[in-house]
C-alpha cells in the first residue's frame, strides 16, 4: 500500500470512529459506542494514527494504586535517560528499602541493604514484580526525598495536560494519588515512545536480586491479544487497575492502541478488583482490534464493504 493511500485509509478510519475530545461522562465517539466498554469504573482508549475513541464513565480522579509507578519510571529516565544496551548507574539500596522489603501490607521485592542494583534493574523490579519499596528507592536516589520526588511527578503530570492528576507517592500504596483514565492515556502516549519503559513493561518477568528465581509480571494480559504492556494496580480503595498497550495489525502494518481502565470493584478486594480490570480490558482490547481491523480492510477494497461501527 502507497504512502498515500495509507494516509487515505487511517483518514476514512478516523472518520468512521468519529472521535471525541477528552470529556466527561461516556464521551464515546458514535463508532466506539458498540464496543464492549466496562460497566464500571471508567476508561479511555487511543488509536496510533486515529486518536481518542472517547471515554466511559465520569472522568473523576479516583485512586490508581500502583499504576502510580509509570509517571515514577517515567520522571526517573526523564532525570537519567538510559539506552537499550544500558545498565545505567548503580545503586546502593538503603536500609529503608530493605526494611519495607518485609512490609505484609503492600507490594514489595526483598532486597538487602548495601546491596548494588543499577538503575535498569530497579526500573524492572518497579514495573515488574511492582516492588513499591523499589519505586521509593527510585524516588530517594533522584531527588533526596519522596517527597521532593513526588514534587518532580506532579510538574511532568502538569506538562503532559494531566489536569485531573494529583501524585501524593513514587509507589501508589497512599490512595490520595488520584488519576482519571484519560490523564493516565495521556501518560501511556509519552511512556511508550521511550525504548527502555517499551522493553521493560513487555518484558514476563524478571530475576529476584535475592535468590535469582524469576518473579513473573503482574500483568497477566501480556502476550494476549497483542498485548505488549504496560501496568497493573489494584487495591481497596482503587479496585483493579490496567494501563495496557497492544498493537492492531491493520492491513499491512501494525498499529498501537493504548487505553486505561480504572475503579474496577472499587472497595472490594484488590484481587478481585484486578481481576475485573483484566476481564474489562481483555474485552475492551480485543472489541478496538477486531473492529479497527474490519474496518481498515473494508475501507482498502479487502473485504465486506459493511460500516462495522455505525
Amino acid at each position: 500500500m502507497t504512502a498515500a493511500i495509507a494516509a487515505a485509509v487511517i483518514a476514512l478510519v478516523g472518520a468512521t470512529w468519529g472521535l471525541t475530545g477528552d470529556g466527561g461522562s461516556d464521551t464515546l465517539s458514535p463508532g466506539a459506542r458498540s464496543l464492549p466498554w466496562p460497566e464500571d469504573g471508567q476508561a479511555s482508549v487511543w488509536v496510533e494514527g486515529v486518536g481518542s475513541l472517547g471515554t466511559k464513565g465520569e472522568q473523576k480522579p479516583v485512586p490508581i494504586a500502583s499504576v502510580t509507578k509509570v509517571m515514577t519510571a517515567y520522571v526517573i529516565l526523564k532525570d537519567h535517560p538510559l539506552r537499550t544496551t544500558d545498565p545505567g548507574p548503580v545503586i546502593t539500596v538503603d536500609r529503608k528499602a530493605a526494611e519495607e522489603s518485609s512490609s505484609a501490607d503492600e507490594s514489595t521485592v526483598r532486597v538487602d541493604e548495601g546491596q548494588r542494583l543499577t538503575e535498569r534493574r530497579l526500573l524492572e523490579l518497579t514495573l515488574i514484580p511492582s516492588g513499591n519499596n523499589i519505586a521509593r528507592l527510585l524516588a530517594r536516589w533522584d531527588a533526596g526525598s519522596q517527597e521532593a520526588f513526588v514534587a518532580k511527578m506532579n510538574r511532568a503530570a502538569a506538562k503532559l495536560g494531566m489536569r485531573h492528576t494529583t501524585y501524593t507517592g513514587a509507589s501508589g500504596y497512599e490512595s490520595t494519588s488520584r488519576s482519571t483514565a484519560v490523564d493516565q492515556v495521556r501518560l501511556a502516549r509519552a511512556v511508550m515512545r521511550d525504548a527502555v519503559l517499551r522493553e521493560i513493561v513487555a518484558m514476563p518477568g524478571t530475576e529476584d536480586p535475592v535468590t535469582g528465581a524469576t518473579i513473573p509480571n503482574t500483568n497477566t494480559l501480556l502476550g494476549q491479544s497483542g498485548v505488549i504492556g504496560l501496568k497493573t494496580g489494584s487495591s481497596t480503595p482503587a479496585g483493579g487497575a490496567l494501563m495496557w498497550a497492544a498493537t492492531a495489525q491493520t492491513h499491512s502494518s501494525k498499529r498501537l492502541i493504548l487505553g486505561v481502565v480504572l475503579h474496577q470493584r472499587a472497595d472490594t478486594t484488590p484481587q478481585e478488583g484486578l481481576r475485573a480490570a483484566f476481564d474489562s480490558s481483555g474485552k475492551l482490547i480485543e472489541g478496538v482490534r477486531k473492529s479497527l481491523g474490519t474496518a481498515v480492510r473494508a475501507r482498502a477494497g479487502e473485504g465486506p464493504r459493511h460500516q462495522p461501527f455505525a
